[in-house]
């Protein structure tokens, strides 16, 4: 747990919520939102902000350290072209978000980013030129200046979405030994050793896993049983799963399911994806059909079997989280300037709306507290 992190009271669980402050709704967003889901009833309060920063898409805790980081997407930042990384702390007494210093990833449109297990190492992905970018941790949680910028290459099957690389996620390995790099443009898993003393990644054999062409891979996550993995495709509307060979590193693709009922045939493309804390069930979020598809997993085989596809209440929902108990899932859709909570039952896997949702502008990331 953070060191002074907001204790849960009863059936309150805090979240923070990244945004978008540019575009249509750039006077409707200031930044970093701070709420409490109540899993009571589903209910939402205590909405406010708590960092003033600009479009902070995504966000991520330090494993130890009451501080939270989130990547910047602008077009410039300290001077050099493309976005940035900014850490914030809390202060134990008030809980107010202060600035802790920040740093230029050095690479276009940086949307996600994680730390490694022992808070030594930050990475971020940069989808705008297909980079990523690595960061040292300083013992109080502020991000050193760069270390390493790895530039992907080469280009994908879709030729209007995949011309050139575009790097969308950081997973870390449940070992830490190893990142995990989904990149859009190339239909790969890249992989990379970590060196988290010397925040540096180096090479791993093999160096990607390959994904069907045309799948567009954005976000990928392991079952909390390490033996499988899971990557949800943008541009094909898939799940993948995969099994995980934790003393090379290797991944090894098993099966896609489809995140759409057999009947659409709309556009549509997905956005994140996370699997239950029981390890159960995997859910993805549809953008365009605008929905939630439920899977059950099976933890012998790590396959998914399709149980349903729920309207997220919203349009284009950006992201979602479970709440730490497990019973609920808030959802950010980034169009219609919402969040929505949805009931999960931890056995059966059903997912109910609640009926209850905020307004946030232009939501795109949910992250309960540690």
């Amino acid at each position: 747990m953070m060191s002074g992190s907001l204790a849960f009271a009863g059936n309150s669980e805090p979240f923070l919520v990244g945004t978008y402050t540019t575009g249509a709704n750039a006077s409707a967003s200031r930044g970093i939102y701070s709420a409490v889901l109540n899993t009571s009833n589903g209910t939402i309060s205590d909405l406010k902000v708590a960092a003033e920063v600009a479009s902070p898409s995504f966000l991520a805790h330090h494993p130890t350290l009451d501080v939270i980081y989130a990547v910047v997407e602008a077009a410039e930042f300290n001077g050099e072209p493309g976005g940035g990384i900014v850490a914030f702390s809390r202060d134990p007494s008030t809980k107010e978000w202060t600035p802790l210093g920040d740093q230029a990833v050095g690479g276009k449109s940086p949307c996600h980013l994680a730390l490694d297990p022992s808070g030594q190492v930050v990475i971020t992905a940069n989808y705008g030129d297909g980079s990523v970018s690595v960061f040292p941790v300083k013992a109080d949680g502020s991000v050193g200046p760069r270390s390493q910028l790895i530039q992907h290459v080469k280009s994908g099957a879709n030729a209007s979405q995949q011309r050139a690389p575009h790097a969308h996620g950081i997973t870390f390995s449940p070992d830490s030994r190893f990142v995990f790099v989904p990149d859009l443009g190339l239909d790969q898993i890249k992989i990379y050793q970590v060196d988290a003393a010397g925040a540096r990644l180096t090479h791993c054999e093999p160096d990607a896993a390959d994904l069907p062409p045309g799948a567009g891979p954005r976000h990928f996550v392991f079952s909390p049983d390490g033996n499988h993995a899971y990557s949800i495709n943008e541009l094909d509307s898939t799940i993948t799963a995969f099994g995980w060979d934790s003393s090379k590193g290797a991944l090894k693709a098993l099966a896609s399911v489809s995140t759409l009922p057999p009947e659409w045939t709309g556009k549509n493309s997905t956005a994140e994806i996370a699997v239950h804390p029981s390890g159960q069930f995997v859910v993805g979020s549809n953008r365009g059909h605008n929905s939630l598809a439920v899977f059950k997993r099976d933890p012998a085989t790590g396959l998914l079997s399709p149980l349903s596809v729920v309207p997220c209440g919203g349009e284009k929902p950006r992201s979602f989280s479970f709440s730490r108990n497990g019973n609920w899932i808030v959802v950010a859709n980034q169009t219609s300037n919402t969040l929505t909570t949805f009931a999960f039952d931890p056995t059966t896997g059903a997912l109910t709306p609640s009926g209850h949702s905020v307004n946030v502008g232009m939501p795109v990331c949910v992250l309960f507290e540690d």
